[in-house]
């Protein structure tokens, strides 16, 4: 009988189910949209208890769909969005506030507070990030200060993100716990001593009893019935952040290996081995993942615009159709005829971290067309993929990029970033690269798999662009993008 691992990949706008079969191939998903919610400017919220329903649905709609017999799903995996934070009432079972998504602003003060008095680098230090509302820390501490019922009732609290909120709905409160993936990215877990950190619960005034226990990311959570739609409870195996397990489904297992994931913006995730570094300036660290206890670390940077600048040459400007046009039109100009993009419209992102300058194009004549700006656009996500690996690359030897999203699917942009990089760049056919991930580390922690390398020969053979610009040529053109961005921040880029 063909044995199915049901992989709950839960998002910032929905719920993702999908059924993956023994050969590590996506068989079936249904998604759907939960509620965003937004109290007032700069704030994110998520109502927990609609998004554990929208799983509980999923799955239901899924294996209905599918026609999979429910008795041949062996095991649940679980892949989330990062830093959003649940507090509830382990006694009742129910939120004391709706989830601060990560998105959201309101622990700016706090944050900024903690930064003045002089607490960044340790804080650093411990957990590899920077002190910032992003990450979940400041989320809690303002539900406990602000929400009466978290205030009166601190005892009977727990928090954890939302893998840990499913978990323990799952398992009908017998379970408590996250894995290390998740852990490192609250801003309350010591990533090199692999514990919660007492320092930093005074830090931000949480009782550290609160926490939930952590766990590796192939380790059995407990177990599930999913409310009574499965005949027999099975094993809750396999649970990582998002961005992490995108970075495992791509395969990127080892020191030096890079994912980047061409999206809205860009996150740029490189495996650092099994020693923790502390980040070059504008990028973090944090835990990939564990695997029978033992982590492996990993360097992050965010890229703010990248398809979001093509999406504004389309809608905004009108120059072509459709994103999918602008290799056509990029390849139809001879050279970017001198034209540089920087696509700084919610100011730049890792490794400048620069929110006070706007986009701007320079090098304009009366010969630029718009295939120059269309090529220049192209080349910009290029150019800033580049500079957060330049980064990354200071202390660690990059041997290979792996790109997945919408945009990897650009030829030109992917040939451009090869020339750019001087590495080969490879690129997937098929995406759900997070779903993947987290059904691989399940299926490790389940037996279905036995090794990292049976997962590797699960995996489709890549496209590879590999660089063909004369490196004098490339040069070049990175000198020029380097003179743009230098005009907006101050001063020349060396």
């Amino acid at each position: 009988m063909e044995r199915f691992i049901l992989t709950i990949d839960q998002s910032t706008s929905g719920t993702k189910g999908l059924l993956v079969n023994d050969q590590g191939r996506i068989v079936a998903k249904h998604w759907q949209a939960h509620q965003q919610i937004y109290p007032q400017p700069g704030w994110v919220e998520h109502d927990p208890e609609e998004i554990y329903a929208s799983v509980l649905a999923v799955a239901k709609q899924l294996i209905q769909n599918s026609g999979v017999k429910p008795g041949s799903i062996v095991g649940l995996s679980i892949t989330n969005q990062r830093e959003t934070v649940v507090v509830w009432n382990k006694v009742t079972g129910a939120p004391v506030y709706n989830a601060i998504v990560w998105q959201c602003m309101r622990g700016d003060q706090i944050c900024a507070g903690l930064r003045d008095a002089g607490y960044e680098e340790e804080v650093r230090r411990r957990t590899g990030l920077v002190i910032d509302p992003y990450f979940s820390a400041s989320k809690v501490q303002w539900i406990l200060e602000h929400v009466d019922s978290a205030k009166a009732n601190q005892e009977q609290l727990l928090f954890g993100t939302i893998d840990s909120w499913l978990i323990w709905k799952m398992t009908d409160g017998a379970v408590h716990a996250t894995d290390y993936s998740n852990a490192s990215r609250t801003m309350l877990y010591n990533i090199q001593e692999l514990k919660w950190d007492p320092f930093l619960f005074d830090l931000f005034k949480i009782p550290i009893a609160m926490a939930p226990e952590v766990h590796s990311s192939n380790a059995r959570f407990g177990t599930t019935d999913l409310g009574g739609l499965l005949p027999e409870p099975i094993p809750v195996c396999g649970v990582i952040g998002d961005s992490q397990a995108a970075l495992f489904g791509q395969g990127c297992t080892t020191s030096g290996a890079a994912k980047v994931t061409y999206g809205t913006g860009s996150s740029i995730v490189l495996n650092i081995g099994r020693e923790y570094q502390l980040p070059p300036p504008g990028i973090v660290t944090s835990l990939a993942w564990g695997i029978d206890s033992t982590v492996d670390y990993i360097f992050e940077g965010n890229v703010h615009c990248t398809g979001k600048t093509i999406d504004w040459i389309v809608n905004t400007l009108g120059l072509i159709p459709d994103a999918a046009g602008s290799d056509a039109v990029a390849r139809s100009a001879a050279d970017n005829g001198g034209v540089y993009l920087v696509p700084a419209f919610v100011g730049l992102g890792a490794p400048y971290w620069n929110n006070d300058v706007q986009a701007a194009i320079f090098g304009l004549t009366f010969n630029t067309t718009k295939a120059h700006i269309v090529r220049a656009g192209l080349e910009s996500i290029a150019y800033q993929i580049y500079d957060v690996l330049s980064c990354m690359q200071q202390t660690n030897y990059l041997q290979s990029v792996k790109a997945d999203g919408g945009a990897s699917q650009n030829s030109f942009l992917m040939q451009f970033q090869a020339d750019i990089l001087q590495l080969p760049v490879a690129t997937l056919s098929y995406g759900e690269l997070s779903a993947l991930g987290a059904s691989y580390l399940g299926g490790l922690g389940l037996g279905y798999w036995q090794s990292l390398n049976e997962i590797s020969a699960l995996q489709s053979a890549p496209k590879f662009y590999r660089p063909q610009m004369p490196l004098d040529e490339r040069n070049r053109m990175l000198k020029g993008w380097k003179e743009a961005v230098g005009m907006l921040v101050g001063g020349k880029e060396d």
